[in-house]
């Protein structure tokens, strides 16, 4: 079974990695969203449903892609810049999802993507474990 305390500490940890970074959340293969966290202080754009709807839609949308995967290669996170706000979704395995939501003004998300946030990632893969494995 998939450790809730260690979902709070990753999403806690993703949150530190920039001051850029306004929302993580954590959805499952099913698009099921299993935890979410906000910047200290942030007013958030949307609501916990808005979120959870946003969830099954992008966990929908990677497996749209899967089809062409053995042409182009794997994701390595899809990024999309939005009036208010950035967002990019990783993929930890297959059978859970990484998004995040940076601030509007942010230049350098590349960077942060690849250089903080995905090394993180995969340093703590092997604990995205569940029964269902």
């Amino acid at each position: 079974m998939l450790d809730y305390e260690f979902l709070y500490a990753f999403g806690e940890q993703v949150l530190k990695l920039d001051t850029s970074i306004r929302w993580i959340g954590i959805a499952n293969k099913f698009g099921i969203l299993l935890n979410a966290e906000y910047r200290e202080g942030l007013k958030p754009l949307m609501g916990e449903e808005e979120n959870e709807e946003y969830a099954l839609r992008t966990v929908s949308r990677h497996k749209t892609r899967l089809k062409f995967r053995e042409k182009i290669g794997n994701l390595i996170y899809a990024f999309g810049r939005y009036e208010k706000l950035n967002r990019a979704t990783i993929i930890i395995n297959e059978n859970y999802y990484l998004l995040v939501a940076l601030d509007v003004e942010v230049k350098n998300f590349d960077e942060i993507i690849m250089n903080r946030i995905i090394p993180l990632v995969e340093k703590e893969k092997d604990k995205f474990i569940s029964s269902d494995d």
